[in-house]
C-alpha cells in the first residue's frame, strides 16, 4: 500500500491507497511542536481504527509546505513506516511530466505542484486550480500540461481571524454557510455576506482576470476544505475535487524511487 501526505499550515491530510483506489483517508491539525513519537501514535491509532496496519506500508511519498514538520516526518517515516525512505515532493518530482515555468522554480511550493499534476491528468485542458487552505492559491495550466505560474491571496479564515482580532466589538462567526441574503439585516449576517460572498468575488473577479490573460476555454476546478462552501456562492468554480492532492501525490509516485 502507498501513504500520501500532505503537511499544510493549517492541516496536514494523510491518505492510503491500494493501487489506485485511495482506502481511506483523513484531515488532522499540523502541529509544528509535535515529534516523531507523537505522530506515530496519532498514525497507529488512525490506521488500527481502519484496520489498516502500518506494516502494510510499502512506500511513502510526502509535500510538505512547513519546514519545521520535515524532520519531525521523516523520522517518524524510517522509524515506523516498512519499506524505504520517504518521497518528498518538489520541483524535480515533475520533471519531464509538467514544466514549471515559473522564473525560479524552486519556489513552487509543493501543494501547488502535486495539485497542478493531478488535475491535469484528470482534465487534460487549460486549468485555473484553486486550493481553499491558509492562503487560497490559483495554479494555471496550459492546454499542453504546462504550469504557467498563478496567484497567492490570503486564505478565507486568515482574512477573517485578522478581522476579529482587530475589531474587537465584531463577534466571531461561523463560515459553514452563506446567508440567506447578501445584504445583512444583523452583525452576524452581515459577517457572514461580507466575508462568504466577499470572498467568492475576490475568487470570481482573479478567475475573471486569469481568463483575459488565457485563449480558449478553462476549466476551473476548487480543492481544499472550504472549497464546497465557495462553490454555493461562486459563480466560476465549475468542479469541486477534494481529492485532488492525494491523487497527485499518487501520480507522482509512480516515478519516485523505490
Amino acid at each position: 500500500m502507498l501513504l500520501v501526505i500532505d503537511v499544510g499550515n493549517t492541516n496536514t491530510v494523510i491518505g492510503i491507497f491500494q493501487g489506485e483506489t485511495l482506502r481511506k483517508d483523513w484531515r488532522i491539525p499540523s502541529r509544528r511542536d509535535t515529534t516523531p513519537d507523537e505522530f506515530h501514535v496519532l498514525a497507529r491509532n488512525l490506521f488500527q481504527d481502519a484496520d489498516i496496519p502500518l506494516t502494510a506500508i510499502s512506500k511513502t511519498i510526502v509535500s510538505c509546505v512547513v519546514p519545521p514538520m520535515i524532520p519531525v516526518l521523516d523520522a517518524f517515516c524510517r522509524r515506523h513506516i516498512p519499506g524505504p525512505a520517504p518521497h518528498w515532493v518538489g520541483p524535480a518530482s515533475v520533471k519531464g511530466w509538467m514544466p514549471i515555468l515559473y522564473t525560479n522554480p524552486l519556489e513552487v511550493g509543493a501543494d501547488r505542484i502535486v495539485n497542478a499534476v493531478a488535475a491535469y491528468h484528470r482534465y487534460p485542458q487549460a486549468l485555473i486550480v484553486i486550493d481553499f487552505g491558509t492562503a487560497t492559491t490559483f495554479d494555471v495550466i496550459s492546454p499542453e500540461g504546462a504550469y504557467l505560474g498563478g496567484a497567492i491571496s490570503p486564505g478565507i479564515a486568515i482574512a477573517a481571524d485578522a478581522l476579529f482580532q482587530r475589531a474587537s466589538k465584531l463577534p466571531r462567526v461561523a463560515l459553514f454557510n452563506p446567508p440567506a441574503s447578501i445584504i445583512g439585516k444583523d452583525t452576524e449576517t452581515s459577517l457572514k455576506s461580507g466575508i462568504i460572498h466577499g470572498y467568492a468575488a475576490l475568487v470570481d473577479g482573479m478567475v475573471d482576470k486569469i481568463r483575459s490573460e488565457m485563449t480558449g476555454s478553462v476549466k476551473i476546478i476548487a480543492t481544499g476544505g472550504l472549497a464546497p462552501l465557495m462553490q454555493e456562492v461562486s459563480r466560476t468554480i465549475e468542479i469541486v475535487d477534494s481529492t485532488l492532492t492525494l491523487e497527485g501525490l499518487r501520480l507522482l509516485s509512480e516515478r519516485a524511487p523505490l
